[in-house]
């Protein structure tokens, strides 16, 4: 099996106990006995859906196809992620008693909020990173400030922080599982105006006492992600841990209409949404709007699955292009921004950072250990 093959596999097998068509499909090939496991957990961990992968097959009944090891291993896995989500749930809740004791609501977002709205049939199948949560901008400084004094510190203790538009730095504390991330925009500064905790809130909804967004800004966001903040939509991928959100959203949503009041959203957000129905194997639920644009955009997209060779040359050109593009973004809001320009300075002055990067670029050799 190679790449693609690897990739559609997995995504059918995301979608059997929702899509009869796909159960079948997914039944036969395992009776060929001719999948590639290994492929299989390599690419199924690396897009972090492994666990729902062992989940979705258990609960159609397939296991007795797989390798006797192979069970027992996404059995440990799985379990590991789910105790550690019910511990990420615990940590939210308690999170979320503080700040409303506070004054203070958070839209909890992202895998989290997925977790304590119920989205998954078990709670082992998302991989967690961050407990994500939205504030309003008047809110903001109020909830760092809470959250710190809760015990809370950041995980990355610098000089100096960048300037960040959508979040302030990440936050730890010492026996919690999980990092926390305070947000107070969702987007980049260029789409920002389009989706917003201003937009987000006015049809925000209680689930199990806890606020997160409409299913339709969930699957928006869970393409956003992606797509925007991850420049997806310039790398022309897929991330099926978004995509399996997608579609399990699209059962609780109409996915087809869920963008139609964004302007330069639109078609980033239309297209990934034609590549989860092109990867999962048209499910109904995740029919979108066929333009010019996702017809050029699957085009391309199933070029580069097809073509490792192209694939790597297109990754390796749009990681350049990109990073040339950022770094002259920091350096013009340098010119306008007090807080950038202070930044800029003191990253330029920083002797250490210099000596860093003179190493990485391999103009300095790194002192030998004695």
């Amino acid at each position: 099996m190679n790449y693609k093959e690897t990739l559609f596999f997995i995504g059918k097998c995301l979608t059997i106990n929702h899509e009869k068509h796909n159960y079948k499909i997914v039944e036969n090939d395992l009776k060929s006995n001719q999948i590639d496991w290994d492929a299989v957990v390599k690419i199924s961990t690396a897009h972090y859906v492994f666990p729902a992968l062992y989940c979705n097959l258990k609960r159609a009944n397939f296991l007795n196809y797989l390798p006797d090891d192979l069970v027992d291993y996404m059995k440990h896995i799985t379990d590991l992620n789910r105790e550690r989500n019910q511990q990420i749930i615990a940590q939210a809740k308690e999170i979320n008693e503080l700040l409303l004791k506070n004054n203070i609501t958070p839209i909890f977002l992202k895998g989290t909020g997925n977790l304590l709205e119920g989205l998954y049939e078990d709670v082992a199948e998302r991989m967690v990173g961050d407990i994500d949560f939205i504030v309003s901008n008047e809110e903001f400084d109020k909830t760092i400030k809470c959250i710190e004094n809760y015990g809370y510190s950041k995980v990355h203790q610098t000089k100096y922080d960048f300037p960040q538009f959508k979040h302030y730095p990440r936050l730890q504390k010492t026996g919690k599982t999980a990092a926390i991330e305070i947000h107070k925009e969702l987007l980049l500064e260029k789409f920002a105006d389009e989706f917003n905790y201003d937009i987000v809130r006015k049809d925000s909804q209680k689930i199990n006492g806890f606020s997160v967004m409409s299913f339709e800004n969930q699957l928006s966001l869970s393409i956003i992600a992606k797509q925007i903040n991850d420049d997806g939509f310039y790398y022309k991928t897929i991330a099926l841990r978004n995509a399996y959100d997608v579609f399990l959203l699209s059962k609780r949503c109409d996915a087809k209409n869920a963008f139609y009041q964004f302007d330069k959203l639109k078609t980033p957000l239309n297209c990934f949404l034609a590549s989860c129905f092109f990867v999962f194997n048209n499910p109904t639920s995740l029919e979108y709007n066929k333009t010019d644009e996702t017809k050029t955009y699957l085009k391309h997209f199933e070029q580069l699955l097809s073509n490792k060779k192209q694939a790597q040359k297109k990754f390796k050109k749009t990681s350049t292009k990109l990073f040339l593009s950022k770094r002259l973004n920091i350096i013009y809001k340098s010119i306008f921004d007090k807080a950038h320009r202070k930044w800029l300075i003191k990253r330029i002055t920083d002797k250490e950072w210099q000596q860093q990067k003179l190493i990485q670029l391999g103009l300095k050799k790194t002192k030998p250990n004695v």
